[in-house]
């Protein structure tokens, strides 16, 4: 099997335009709608996520993350930071990958501060990235595990769900997060 050598100016080149900001042209009404339907879905595939939630400072929330790839992948997708319910500002994340992967898949992300102070630091922070400025875990839970009951070790818990499609190896270290005014 013959694989084309990939020119190392072409990969910077997309590694970049996958750390820039862009926006999808949704308007800040239409995510916050999208985002109420992720938390209700979270809510309701996961057992005991709305006692969760309640405990956590804040939750950053992606309802509709794209990732895709072959060899070469990418991963975008728009959402909201809620404290104490309320929007507080809209984010962007996006990721660039080099390695074994394959497919499409569209997924909801929810990123739950569990202390104040790495609320404080994301929200002060111009362009966060997970696994470098902040120390993440992906949570794994049971489909009967009640996560209210789990004490977790890190500051920061995010949770991948809702997947539709088939992509293999799903990560969120090295994605970039930045605030975004959407239209």
């Amino acid at each position: 099997m013959y694989i084309k050598k990939i020119n190392p100016m072409m990969l910077l080149l997309l590694i970049s335009l996958a750390f820039t900001q862009f926006s999808l042209a949704k308007s800040a009404n239409q995510l916050n709608s999208d985002v109420d339907a992720a938390i209700k879905k979270f809510e309701k595939e996961v057992t005991g996520g709305t006692e969760f939630l309640s405990k956590v400072k804040g939750y950053l929330v992606f309802p509709s993350v794209i990732k895709g790839g072959f060899i070469l992948g990418a991963e975008y997708g728009e959402g909201a930071l809620r404290v104490n319910g309320t929007t507080k500002h809209f984010y962007s994340m996006t990721s660039a990958s080099l390695g074994y992967q394959a497919g499409v898949q569209e997924h909801s992300v929810l990123i739950a501060f569990i202390s104040e102070a790495s609320l404080n630091n994301f929200i002060k922070s111009n362009g966060w990235e997970a696994g470098v400025d902040g120390s993440v875990i992906v949570a794994d839970w049971g489909g009967s595990k009640d996560i209210s009951s789990i004490s977790y070790e890190k500051p920061i818990v995010a949770f991948i769900y809702g997947e539709e499609g088939l992509m293999l190896g799903v990560s969120i270290e090295g994605t970039k997060f930045q605030r975004i005014v959407p239209n």
